[in-house]
């Protein structure tokens, strides 16, 4: 049985929360709460705040204790970029790509 949280539209890059993301692959959940706590990055608070619906998902599934999860599958996909200009000299301008990311973290209780 699996828990799934997704958040979408997050205003952070998705290179940058890839990083981040690639930290927490893999372990189990209580782990992944610690490392994210102290992840410098900013992406980590939004990754964390994803981590902790997926633990709350698993709860309301009555998947088990956080000790049993682990996190099976983490990804970012890229959402939608905005398009921004900005004034250049000489009458020129130049485009801003705010880019946005949308986050995915699938929980499995271990074996």
């Amino acid at each position: 049985m699996e828990a799934k949280a997704k958040l979408r539209y997050v205003r952070v890059t998705p290179r940058k929360a890839r990083l981040v993301v690639d930290l927490i692959r893999g372990k189990n959940a209580e782990e992944a709460m610690t490392v994210l706590k102290f992840t410098p990055r900013a992406a980590a608070e939004v990754i964390q705040k994803v981590l902790k619906s997926a633990v709350a998902n698993a709860a309301q599934k009555e998947m088990g204790d956080v000790d049993t999860l682990h996190i099976s599958r983490a990804f970012v996909d890229e959402g939608p970029t905005m398009k921004r200009v900005r004034p250049r000299a000489m009458g020129r301008a130049n485009t801003i790509l705010k880019r946005t990311s949308h986050i995915t973290l699938i929980l499995s209780a271990k074996k």
